[in-house]
Parts: structure tokens; sequence; C-alpha cells
């Protein structure tokens, strides 16, 4: 069985039957993606992290459906109705759905009319029926009355009858199944306003009076339409067929559909007529109903998959974001009332000074605030000034401006910083842990600075669903959301890689083949030991045994310690390939490491063995070019407009620099310095047809927009990339904007395009203006 579970992977992933048993071999030995993307190449045939994570999870699917189907046989089995047929048709089905289908008229149920009618004696009555349609129905059933089994009459005999037959077609596994394709590719999902919540459910308001075909609705909309059901403002159907389409005279094409797999005709015979109406009953009382949950689980599915893969590709560019590097950092948290909350850290991220300044209403002590932070800026050499880009964000910028002017000699560069999830590390065991000594208020400051930093070294310490990023992540399956974002995580730490000697317990908990426990006991034998002057060290640490130091070396640097390589990717079990490339060199390992001119001249293949092949070898010679080597972009920040503070200071026209602070399948949301995400709509993402917004923009690009409209009351920005649309172009609808996880109450609004109006028509206008 496993051998050909691994084949049906194989053919699914266009690759070798070898490949996918090797990997197997390895997940099951305990191996991690990562690692096995890394490190285990020729083993893999170089499949990589996206191939592997596919092949994982249809690995776990396709062994789930094995075990549930060894369940359903044992259970048809004890029913003592398993036979070679059915024994066929449940090993044949290949989904979950399928086999469900299969198992549905032998599962264990409350007892139903058609088991009461069974009990009464009437199966033969309506066998006979079905099978002998020019007898006459009232006749037959006669002979089928009795009152000691609950029979009274006839037509109780004939009720009995049709429930039996009623349950045996909606149990028809083809049959379901056909009709199931049938009403997605022929129905639509429609939505009607409640009444009376017309004001109340504004925001969905697209859908007040919406239809579309099941299979052209995207997710986005999908998940709308579930929210605004869910929140008692719409009441959703799920329509066999279009309104529109032309009420057939006869039986429904569902309906013909059943009649036809049952063999039954409207000929003019007596037990004709009884048995359509049995089909029709069937098909509105029963099957329908099945369909409609069949259908709208199928819709979720689809929805909640795209929603997960949408929130894990942002999270995947948030933390992969240009990290500022080691450099002297003032983070500055805004606020009125509460001040402005300000840390300093130095290169490596450790605190060195902290305060409140109060420059804005109400205590407007502007001046004060000016001196104290160009005192702190000059003790301590700032660099970096990162500004939060909560409530006063903009006046804090305004005050970070001044004391740039202030102090030229240090060439400060200011940077607004999204403080998503801030409020959350502020609050964690964590955060008290490794500030203990600062207020809670002034953690969130320490945190601002150092995502600027290091964005991924920071952003690990908090649960990535509170970075929000994603769209109606309060929907979706917690369980499907955090195993998405883990494995991202994940992939993106190990592709950075880490230094053991600096790196929080957060951050090393996501090294492969750690995990939070050995993270702990790394930093408390290093504090204990001081720095690891090597990758071999680590097998001193509690814990470390063999397998974990296998999984995690590769991705653990120690900079500038004993062994120039533990500063590489490169495993500590291929050293001995190196030192076979040192002496053909003819060079030292210090002299080697970054020679592109000397490693280029070099024949990977002559240092290819039995254990290391052509892959292990290129990548060895790569990273000895660029050891340590970051695959993140270089820093790089938007530089907002003077003058452009509120949306009142907004006009149509305008090109302004902003960064994308999210992306959802409709379009980009871009941050422009106005406490106002303005959206720039898929339609409007470039003069081309674009399928997915993150073909052309990532979360934490620095982009050029041009505002479309500016909707002040309902605070919707409208945005174009396209700096040559004309002035009042705006896109076509837009769909309702994507959650955002409850964070600190000062972060600002996003915009929120499901409410329609105003907005939306001009967003429709637009599409016509391009077209």
């Amino acid at each position: 069985m496993a051998i050909a579970l691994h084949r049906q992977i194989a053919k699914e992933l266009g690759v070798r039957d070898e490949q996918v048993q090797a990997t197997v071999d390895l997940l099951d030995g305990g191996a991690t993606v990562p690692f096995i993307a890394r490190y285990r190449k020729e083993m893999t045939g170089a499949l990589d992290d996206a191939q592997l994570r596919t092949l994982e999870e249809r690995l776990t699917y396709l062994r789930e459906l094995e075990e549930r189907r060894t369940a359903v046989l044992k259970a048809v089995r004890d029913q003592g109705k398993l036979d070679a047929a059915l024994e066929a048709s449940i090993m044949a089905a290949d989904s979950k759905g399928r086999l469900e289908d299969i198992y549905l008229p032998f599962k264990l149920k409350r007892r139903t009319k058609a088991q009461i009618a069974r009990e009464a004696g009437l199966e033969p009555l309506a066998e006979r029926l079905l099978t002998q349609p020019e007898a006459d129905p009232a006749q037959v059933a006669a002979g089928y009355v009795d009152a000691d089994k609950g029979v009274a009459d006839g037509t109780a005999a004939l009720d009995g009858a049709r429930s039996i037959l009623v349950e045996r077609f909606a149990e028809n596994a083809d049959l379901i199944g056909s009709l199931r394709e049938l009403m997605w590719t022929s129905g639509r999902l429609s939505s009607r306003l409640r009444d009376g919540k017309k004001d109340a459910g504004a925001k969905f308001s697209d859908y007040f009076d919406f239809a579309e075909a099941f299979g052209k609705l995207p997710s986005h909309r999908i998940l709308a339409l579930f929210r605004g059901e869910k929140e008692e403002v719409l009441d959703l159907t799920f329509e066999p067929m279009p309104a529109s389409a032309t009420p057939p005279v006869g039986p429904t094409p569902y309906e013909l559909r059943i009649m036809q797999r049952f063999a039954i005709a409207e000929r003019g015979r007596p037990g004709d007529r009884w048995l359509t109406e049995t089909v029709r009953w069937a098909w509105r009382t029963k099957i329908l109903v099945h369909l409609n949950v069949d259908l709208r689980l199928r819709l979720w599915t689809a929805a909640e998959q795209e929603a997960v893969r949408v929130f894990a590709a942002n999270l995947r560019d948030l933390l992969l974001a240009a990290p500022a590097g080691a450099r002297a950092t003032m983070g500055l948290d805004p606020g009125f009332r509460s001040g402005v909350k300000v840390a300093v850290i130095d290169a490596t991220g450790k605190v060195v000074a902290t305060t409140a300044i109060y420059p804005h209403e109400p205590q407007r002590r502007w001046d004060d605030s000016l001196a104290t932070l160009a005192k702190l800026a000059t003790t301590h050499k700032v660099d970096l000034i990162a500004i939060g880009n909560g409530t006063a964000s903009r006046e804090t910028d305004k005050l970070a401006t001044e004391l740039v002017r202030m102090r030229p000699e240090l060439a400060m560069t200011k940077v607004v910083v999204s403080e998503a999830g801030a409020s959350v590390y502020s609050a964690s065991a964590f955060a008290s842990e490794e500030l203990p000594d600062l207020d809670v208020t002034l953690r969130g400051a320490v945190s601002i600075a150092r995502r600027l930093q290091d964005p991924l070294a920071e952003l690990v310490k908090i649960d990535p669903k509170s970075i929000g990023v994603g769209q109606y992540q309060h929907d979706l399956s917690e369980m499907k959301l955090s195993r998405s974002l883990d494995t991202v995580v994940e992939d993106c730490v190990n592709a950075v890689g880490v230094d053991v000697n600096t790196a929080s317990a957060p951050l090393l908990a996501r090294v492969s083949g750690v995990g939070s426990g050995l993270a702990q006991n790394i930093v408390q034998f290093r504090d204990a030991n001081g720095p690891f002057r090597s990758r071999k060290a680590l097998k001193e640490v509690p814990r470390l045994g063999t397998k974990a130091f296998e999984q995690c070396a590769g991705f653990l640097r120690v900079t500038g310690g004993d062994d120039p390589l533990d500063m590489s990717g490169v495993h500590p079990e291929a050293y001995p390939v190196v030192r076979r490339i040192i002496e053909a060199a003819k060079s030292d390992i210090r002299g080697l490491i970054g020679n592109a001119a000397a490693l280029r001249q070099l024949n990977a293949q002559q240092f290819v063995d039995a254990t290391f092949g052509l892959p292990t070898v290129t990548d060895i010679l790569k990273e000895l070019e660029k050891p340590g080597r970051d695959p993140r972009p270089a820093f790089k920040v938007a530089v907002f407009k003077e003058g452009v503070e509120t949306l009142s200071d907004l006009e149509p026209g305008m090109i302004l620099e902003g960064t994308v602070t999210n992306v959802a399948a409709f379009g980009a949301f871009v941050d422009i310095g106005v406490h106002q995400d303005g959206l720039v709509h898929v339609s409007a993402l470039a003069k081309t047809f674009v399928k997915d917004p993150r073909e052309i923009v990532k979360p934490g690009d620095t982009v050029r927009v041009k505002v479309l409209e500016v909707d002040k009351p309902r605070k919707r920005i409208a945005l174009t990339l396209r700096l040559d649309d004309e002035v009042g172009a705006k896109p076509p609808r837009v769909e309702r904007a994507p959650d955002r996880s409850p964070q600190r109450t000062s972060t600002p609004q996003r915009s929120d395009p499901a409410a329609g109006g105003a907005f939306a028509d001009a967003m429709r206008r637009a599409a016509k203006n391009r077209t």
C-alpha cells in the first residue's frame, strides 16, 4: 500500500518514485523540510522546499485517507454487507469525499422513516413499484396493509415505500457525485439583504442583491458572503440553476438524471407518475439539502485554502523584508495623551536608554521633547529612527524630521515601521523575561526599533496571526492557519540562518531540529559558558543529541569563532569536502572564503564522491564564494511627502511614495503616511491583466502611486500604480478588505472597501475608462 501511495504522489508532483520514497523515509526519520531541501539533494533529486511541502501535505492527506478506508472496510465488514464489488469501490475511492459517499448507506444513524418502513415489511413494495411501473401503485400497496406493523392503509404503505426509495436515491454514491458536479458547474450562490439590516450591514452592501456561479466565486468574496451570513446581515441561497434560466416544462435536469440512473421514465404507465413524484420529492427534500451542505463545504474549503495561502505568502514577504542591519536605532512608539515612548538600542539590539516625551496634544512640550531626543541621539550615536505607524505617527514623523535637521552630523535616517503585533509582544511572557525592568508601554518602542534592525529576528517573537497580513483570518481554521504559518516561519528562519551567539530563544526555536525546549537550553548554556566558539561546541548543550545536531548545525552560524566555516551555510558533515577543495586551490580557508576568482576556476565534479554529489558540491562552492549570504533584499525606505499627513491633505492626481503593507486577492494596501492605507485595486496594478497581485508587489515593497480618489466620509483612498492613469479614473468594484488582527488601539484603520456605495461605483467607472 505504501508503494502505491508513493507512486500516486510521484505522479501528482511529476517526479520519480525514488524521489518520493527517499523523501518519505527522511520525513519519517525525523528530518525537517528545510534540512532535506538544503542538505539532502542527492537523495531527493534536488526537490525544492515548495515541492517538499506539497509532498508532505499530500502524504499526510493520503495516509489519513488510508486510515479512514481501513475503518470503513471494517465497519461494513462487521455489518456483514461487504462484497467484492463494494470492497473494490471502497479501495478505488481517491478522496475522503468519495469514500464518505460510498460509506453513507452503511453509516449508523437514527431510525429513519425508511428504516421504519423496512421493519414494516415495505421494502418488497418499494422494489416492485420501482421495477414494475406498469402496475397500479394503489392496488399493489393494498396487499401490504398491516395494522399490526403500523401500516394502516394503502396510503401509509405508499408513503413507506417512497421513504425507502428516497433514501436509496440519496445514498447512491455515483449519482450523488454526478449531481454534485452538475450543480457546481450549473448553479450559483445568491445573497439577499435581511429585513432591517441595511444600516447595520452597510459594509456588505455589494452583496445586498448578488449572485454568481459557484465556480467563478473568488475566495475573498466567498468569505465576505459567509461573514455576512454569520453576522445575520445576508441570507444565502444555493441555487441549482441560475434564476435567468428557462424553467423546464417537465422534470429538472437534476430530476432527469435521477430518473435515468434508476430507469424511471414518463411513458403513461400507471406507476410512472408516482415514481416521478418520488424523484421530485427525493430531489427537493433530501438530495438538494445534502448537496447544499456539500457545496457550502466545498466553497468554504477552497476559500479557506486560498486565504491561508495569501496570509502565508504575505507573512513570508514580511519576514524576509530587508533588514537595516546592526546599527544604533531609536524606536518611537507614537501617542497623544500617553506620550511618545522612546527606546534606544545599540547595534546588537541591547536597550541602552528609554524615556517618554509629550510633544503633542494636550501637553505640547515640543521643544523639550526635541531636546531630549537630540541628547539621546548624540550620546548613543543613533543612526536610524524607527517610528511606529499608529496614532500620532505623522506628527511624530515631523518631530523626527526636525531632529534629523538639528543633528546633520549624525546623518540619521527615519523610517516608519509597522507596529502590528507590538502590543502582543509587549504583554507576552517572553517580553517580561527579555525586558523585565521595562514598563509594558516601553517594550513596544524596543520592538519597533528592533524590527527595523532585523524584521525576522523580532517578528518571530510574535504569534504570526497577530501580525495582521491576512484576509478574514478570524474566520479560518485555527489549526490550518497555524500549521501553514509555522511552516513559513520555519522556512524563512532557516533560509536566512541564525547567529547562535546573539539569537533569542524564540528565533532559535524555529531552527530545524531545535524546538522551544532545546532553544532554552542553548540560551542557558550560552549565558553560563559564554559565546560558542564553534559549531562542535553545540554538542555540549544538554539534550542536543546527534540527530538534533545533524538537523540544526548547518543553519546555526558562529561568527568570529575558531573555524571560519562555522559562519557559513556549509554543513559540518561536508567539511571534509571543503578540505579537499582547499588542497586543490593550494590555499588556506581564510584565503579561499570570498575569493570568487579562485573558486570559479575549480571544477565541482572533481570533488564529487560516494557521499556528496554534484548538487551539494556546487552549493558548497557558492557558499564559500559568499559565506552566510542573506537572501533578503537590500534595505530601502519610502519617503513620505512633506505636508501630506491626513486624508484632508490628499488630492486626486498626487503622486506619492509609500510602503505596501498587505496584499489581498483583490489588490494591495499601501501606507502613504496619512494614518489610512490606500488601496491599489488589482486592475490598477499594471497595464496588463494581473491574476495574482503578488506577481507585482509584496508587503514591504516601496512603490510610487497616484491618488485616484479620496472618499473622506468613508475614509477610503483609491490609488493606482499606473502613474499615467487619468485623474478621476477609479478601479472597478472592490471587495471587502482583509481582516486585521486585533492590535493596539492606536493602529490606523485600513481601507475597508466592502461598504461599496459611491466608492464602489467610482471603482467600477475606472474599469470602463480603461477599457
